[in-house]
């Protein structure tokens, strides 16, 4: 079993709800603080707030790109990325094109994801791939991509789009990437031993709206 302490390490504690309000962010980042989070994830407008909040903590901000469709053009992707970065983000997530994906345009989602990476400026960068809505071919492809791309994670689901991480969806990426890409294990994550049990399996990040609730041993329903 992971230790409580390494699990926090390596969780990516998340407030993504659309109506979240500014109070929300400001007991959010209380939170972080108190249970020791390493990094945190707001929607793109939120990010200046929360990096304001937590900028004599270490604490990073990361920020989700083209979320959570993935059908921004790649144009819309990169500026939102570079202004995340100004505003303070530390970590990027994008969401991968997915009906470009689905349609075999592989140079375009390879394309997309390259200039966001570009953007990153050399921060961690992680691509969702939505697994709930590929197909086992369409996941390999997303994973050559991605790498050829040159990001630094595949991450299994918003949470937003059905589906979500399982053990057996992050071991066929891990068959698939081996050690060339981490893998972040998000949505529906619902207590502690699913956690353990994603990384166990091979993932290196939990992504959780519900990270205090897990960690306190309790069963929740989980959307990011």
């Amino acid at each position: 079993m992971i230790t409580k302490d390494k699990l926090i390490k390596i969780m990516d504690y998340t407030l993504l709800r659309p109506a979240a309000t500014k109070a929300d962010i400001a007991v959010f980042c209380e939170e972080t603080i108190q249970y020791g989070f390493k990094t945190i994830f707001v929607n793109p407008y939120y990010v200046s707030f929360a990096s304001q909040l937590l900028k004599e903590t270490g604490v990073k901000v990361g920020v989700p790109i083209g979320f959570s469709l993935g059908g921004a053009t790649t144009k819309i992707k990169v500026a939102e990325t570079t202004e995340a970065i100004a505003n303070g983000a530390g970590e990027v997530d994008m969401l991968i094109n997915l009906g470009a994906l689905k349609s075999k345009e592989y140079q375009a989602v390879e394309r997309d994801i390259a200039e966001v990476v570009k953007a990153s400026q050399g921060l961690t960068t992680k691509v969702i791939i939505e697994t709930a809505l590929l197909t086992r071919e369409e996941k390999v492809a997303a994973c050559s991509l991605i790498m050829e791309a040159g990001a630094d994670f595949v991450k299994t689901a918003t949470g937003f789009n059905g589906g979500g991480a399982t053990v057996e969806e992050v071991k066929f990426l891990k068959s698939v990437v081996g050690d060339k890409l981490g893998i972040k294990a998000a949505g529906g994550i619902r207590c502690y031993e699913d956690a353990c049990q994603l990384i166990e399996a091979g993932a290196g990040r939990i992504g959780t709206s519900s990270a205090i609730q897990i960690l306190g041993g309790q069963k929740v329903n989980s959307l990011y």
